[in-house]
């Protein structure tokens, strides 16, 4: 089955039923609604490009719009006009943007006025129904083809495991055009009608104003979401139609865990994957996160073959070309769960001795206040430079006394910067090139 043609049946299956709720609008968007902005969107945009059979089948449409109505106007109406959609961050400067599109051999960039033809690339023929953008981590951001099948299945697979359905309310913060978020709120309004509640807020007290109003019961969050709202004044009782609170992105250190978890009364649900395969594995209990012991058991559906070096295989049916082998190392603890072991590519020679960073990193993780660790070996330094962040009242000095107990001297970083939090991407992920630069 297409995208299209299964959000077509959630439309027939109830067409009055909410399908996104707006801050600022009295009523929610209902899912005839939303199938009628993506009608006149595509109707508007064909009008004024070629209408033969083949001007869009195969081509990769852009688009970029925050949480909202437009976004799903944008990406119904690619739909319909039978082209690929491919969303991008709009954080990202307009040129980047454009950038991305052209390197990715786009064809068109969507906008409220229409299609805008993109010039300076080659235009490439895609076999794919949605096309992702990877957030370029490990380097430059990469343009992933993926079926339907392999979207529904993905979306199949997280709702299966994490149990929430048609009559849940998924409140959106997290972008709707990253994996994280087709996945866990693109995909299950498209398949299933699970509504959305689109925030408008970006602090802690208007989330909470937000879900106190609109009732929610799904929240997919990323760590300095939940490292605020646990550092906040909000009252418990303000997120108490939340059953499901999930963390992805990056690692939720434990210690931010059990804050959110003391002041709630809510454990925060693990949930790791990435971009060519979709969730991986999410902890069903909340314990793995509170101990930080695991990122939790594979999703249903999702197989893991473990190889040389804890290098590890997924399969499933949403994984892009069906396997792929992430850049992650781990391996599977006696309770079936997926315990990390850092990633490739991290271990560096110091006075011709091998560091693994990932070792230093769950040293300084096991300090009492520490919620962020990031080693790194500085270009032309002849020591490790590590970033902490958290509610750390320790003095670097205090720091390298503590970790004497676990770790031989030359593995103790020498240069330290202190934060009280990681500066972040749009996508909720640590940002490395900022921490690196701190010690430039």
């Amino acid at each position: 089955m297409s995208l299209l043609r299964a959000w077509q049946a959630t439309v027939r299956r109830d067409p009055t039923a909410p399908a996104l709720y707006q801050p600022g609008r009295a009523t929610p968007w209902t899912r005839q609604e939303l199938a009628d902005l993506g009608a006149r969107w595509s109707a508007q945009a064909g009008r004024a490009q070629p209408t033969n059979s083949s001007a869009f089948s195969g081509r990769a449409i852009f688009f970029s719009e925050p949480n909202g109505p437009a976004w799903f106007e944008r990406f119904f109406g690619i739909l319909l006009l039978g082209g690929t959609p491919a969303p991008l961050d709009p954080g990202e400067p307009a040129a980047a943007q454009r950038a991305i599109a052209r390197a990715a051999g786009g064809a068109f960039f969507a906008t409220a006025a229409g299609l805008e033809p993109l010039t300076g690339g080659r235009v490439r023929r895609w076999d794919a129904a949605l096309i992702k953008t990877t957030s370029g981590s490990v380097g430059r951001p990469r343009a992933l083809g993926f079926t339907a099948a392999q979207m529904l299945a993905d979306g199949r697979q997280v709702m299966a495991t994490m149990g929430f359905g048609p009559r849940d309310l998924n409140f959106a913060l997290i972008p709707l055009g990253h994996s994280y978020g087709l996945g866990n709120l693109v995909l299950p309004l498209l398949a299933r009608g699970t509504a959305l509640a689109c925030s408008a807020a970006n602090v802690p007290h208007g989330w909470a104003r937000e879900i106190r109003a609109l009732r929610p019961t799904v929240f997919p969050a990323v760590p300095p979401l939940l490292a605020a709202l646990a550092d906040s004044a909000v009252a418990a009782s303000d997120l108490e139609s939340l059953r499901v609170i999930i963390s992805a992105g990056s690692p939720l250190a434990p210690a931010i865990a059990a804050r959110f978890h003391q002041r709630f009364d809510r454990k925060v649900h693990n949930f790791y994957g990435s971009s060519e395969t979709g969730g991986i594995a999410y902890d069903r209990t909340g314990d793995c996160t509170l101990t930080g012991r695991s990122v939790g058991r594979p999703l249903r559906g999702v197989r893991l073959k473990f190889g040389v070096g804890d290098r590890f295989t997924v399969t499933s049916a949403a994984v892009v070309r069906g396997a792929y082998r992430p850049a992650d190392r781990g391996r599977l603890n006696s309770r079936g769960e997926l315990e990390l072991q850092g990633r490739t590519g991290r271990t560096v020679k110091l006075a011709g001795r091998r560091v693994d960073l990932a070792e230093v990193e769950k040293a300084l993780l096991r300090l009492p206040g520490v919620q962020g660790a990031a080693v790194f070996l500085p270009a032309g330094g002849r020591g490790l430079a590590a970033a902490v962040a958290g509610k750390v009242s320790l003095s670097s000095r205090a720091l390298v006394a503590a970790l004497q107990a676990d770790l031989a001297a030359w593995k103790i970083p020498r240069r330290w910067q202190i934060l009280e939090r990681f500066p972040v991407t749009g996508r909720g992920k640590v940002d490395t090139r900022a921490l690196q630069n701190l010690f430039a």
